[in-house]
């Protein structure tokens, strides 16, 4: 995997509309088996397009073998995380930072943000959490607010544990369950409706 980094652009969902920093879940009727039941964290979102990388979707490959010198930052489970349909040769690393105050640093949520992976670890200092990602998903220009509006996508509120959940195949359901609005009624939504 080639080891990139890209500058989330800041942006205030209030405001703009922006789903950076937020969840994307797919809704149940998104079939698309890149997206089925996915939950992508946004990392950038503006009228040029969104970014972001999909948390649940793990892959039995240590992430230790791509990146050995951050073999000690990553969480478990300590495995590549197929982050989306574009680029997978390209890596993407999260990172928990809790002792940052730089704001050149590209925060995402609550003090996770990217890195660039081919810096060693001394060059970014106090990483307490680590999650490496081959490839993103990506929209141009009006797609996401397109899908959004089409009943593809939910945009609900992060939090820390998602993006470093231990237990990603249960992810969907959890973040669909926690919410104080009907989408909680969708945690329990068979893959296959025919079969309710």
């Amino acid at each position: 995997m080639k080891d990139e980094r890209r500058q989330p652009k800041r942006s205030d969902p209030a405001v703009d509309g922006s789903t950076a920093g937020r969840l994307l879940v797919a809704t149940p009727t998104l079939l698309d088996p890149n997206f089925s039941r996915a939950v992508l964290l946004m990392i950038e979102h503006d009228h040029e397009g969104a970014i972001g990388v999909i948390l649940n979707r793990e892959v039995d490959h240590p992430a230790a073998e791509h990146v050995p010198e951050w073999a000690d930052h990553l969480v478990e489970p300590p495995h590549v995380f197929i982050g989306g349909p574009v680029a997978p040769e390209m890596a993407i690393g999260l990172a928990y930072r809790p002792r940052v105050e730089d704001p050149a640093w590209p925060s995402v949520l609550d003090r996770i943000g990217t890195i660039d992976l081919s810096e060693p670890p001394g060059a970014i200092p106090d990483v307490e959490a680590l999650r490496v990602f081959a490839g993103y998903a990506g929209w141009g220009a009006g797609q996401l607010e397109f899908e959004i509006a089409a009943g593809s996508w939910f945009v609900l509120d992060a939090r820390h544990d998602d993006v470093f959940t231990r237990d990603p195949s249960g992810l969907w359901r959890r973040v669909v369950r926690r919410q104080r609005s009907r989408v909680a009624l969708y945690a329990d939504h068979p893959f296959d409706p025919a079969t309710n």
